[in-house]
């Protein structure tokens, strides 16, 4: 009698080792390079991924669905209008019904909770497409922008400059998988959730050009994240200083990287001219989505495979 092998998710960063993020960069890799050349790379013929979007996004759903069709699979788009999610079915119950009719699901929703609760219910892997307190895949995309641009990250210094967000605490899980180190500064009153914190990989600094100086990536927010527009006035009135400008960036180091997630605010938490300035990535970084994805969908449906394949 065989043995059901173990269902594996990514809802945090933390759920893979260095080992894995650096197979799946690999394969990254090497799935771009078949997209750029134009080679037909069909592996999950014939497989579904359901995207279920309780929080709207550009990126997220045009990365993974033509991620998935570019991988010979098909994706179906669900939000809360179109789901009984959206009637008050209880999470437990959806995650039971999905995933007897799909391969993999990926879920963009709101508390962290929701997304556990799915994937425990889940007989297929489970994919956070953002949560109000992670978003790994748009970190891991970052991670992989950055080998291509400077190569391995380990050992440098990221500047996070902004709201304590779900994107902060991504970088905090990265800093101790990858063995790097995080300067963060946040205005008071928007301090770090430290219940979201399980490293020691950082440095709080009260300025935020303090937290710039000598950084190899400076990487920062809109100001406002989804969910918290009631806050706008006050939050433009506290993060006053917090902008990404040429003179922060000039106290990073000189072949420093600028990141940002998108969609970004010129004016408000990035200057024009660095967002779009030579040390900007963020094209790059908003197109990893893509291939990342693909490389993270492949891994968590087939496993490890040949890495010349």
């Amino acid at each position: 009698m065989s043995t059901q092998k173990p269902i594996k998710h990514y809802l945090q960063f933390s759920d893979f080792t260095l080992e894995e993020y650096e197979y799946v960069i690999e394969r990254a890799h090497v799935i771009k390079r078949k997209f750029k050349n134009y080679e037909i790379y069909h592996p999950l013929i014939d497989r579904t991924l359901v995207m279920v979007f309780e929080k709207n996004s550009t990126r997220t759903r045009l990365s993974f669905e033509a991620g998935m069709h570019q991988l010979g699979g098909a994706a179906i788009y669900l939000n809360t209008r179109d789901s009984q999610l959206g009637r008050g079915e209880p999470v437990e119950d959806a995650g039971q019904v999905m995933s007897r009719m799909c391969d993999i699901i990926m879920v963009r929703t709101f508390g962290q909770d929701i997304i556990e609760r799915f994937a425990a219910n889940s007989r297929v892997p489970v994919i956070n497409g953002l949560t109000n307190e992670h978003h790994p895949c748009q970190v891991f995309a970052d991670i992989f922008t950055y080998y291509e641009h400077r190569g391995p990250i380990t050992g440098k210094t990221v500047a996070w400059i902004g709201d304590a967000n779900n994107m902060l605490y991504s970088w905090l899980q990265a800093a101790e998988v990858f063995g790097f180190h995080l300067n963060v500064s946040t205005p008071k009153g928007y301090d770090m959730d430290m219940s979201l914190v399980s490293t020691d990989r950082y440095t709080f600094f009260d300025n935020p050009s303090d937290a710039c100086a000598g950084a190899h990536l400076v990487n920062t927010d809109v100001w406002t994240s989804m969910g918290y527009e009631e806050e706008n006035a006050a939050r433009l009135k506290a993060f006053d200083g917090w902008i990404v400008d040429s003179a922060k960036m000039a106290r990073a180091a000189p072949d420093a990287l600028f990141m940002h997630c998108l969609p970004a605010h010129r004016g408000e938490e990035v200057a024009a001219d660095v967002i779009d300035g030579p040390q900007s990535v963020v094209w790059d970084e908003a197109e990893n989505r893509l291939h990342v994805q693909k490389a993270l969908i492949e891994y968590l449906l087939l496993g490890r495979l040949d890495q010349q394949s």
